[in-house]
């Protein structure tokens, strides 16, 4: 049987063979760096891809299916503007990288990625 996206998820947040997909938050929230994985992951020949898309609105698509919800990742912006400028400088680095969470997909919690539904 084939396995279903969470499954497919799951199995590549386990494998060393991907870099631009992780656990991130003790393993609550998938991080996607979203260039690195177009390249990684869907930029695969036939023969080796995971998921039957070239397109990362298809798999955006696809978490949201599945019941993940995207995480905004909370930014304090400091008073001085060199800081400010650093921070900036650092979030846009950040942009690439999108965190989702679902609370049936845990790594510390395998047995609920069977409740991992799609909507």
């Amino acid at each position: 049987l084939p396995l279903c996206f969470p499954e497919k998820l799951w199995k590549m947040l386990e494998s060393d063979q991907f870099q631009s997909i992780w656990w991130s938050e003790g393993g609550k929230c998938v991080a996607i760096n979203k260039d690195l994985f177009k390249v990684e992951v869907l930029g695969r020949g036939v023969c080796q891809r995971v998921f039957n898309t070239r397109h990362i609105k298809s798999i955006i698509r696809q978490l949201n299916l599945y019941g993940f919800t995207k995480v905004q990742r909370d930014s304090q912006r400091s008073a001085s503007l060199p800081e400010f400028l650093a921070e900036e400088a650092a979030a846009s680095a950040h942009s690439q990288i999108l965190y989702y969470y679902n609370p049936s997909f845990n790594r510390a919690h395998p047995w609920l990625l069977g409740t991992c539904k799609r909507r």
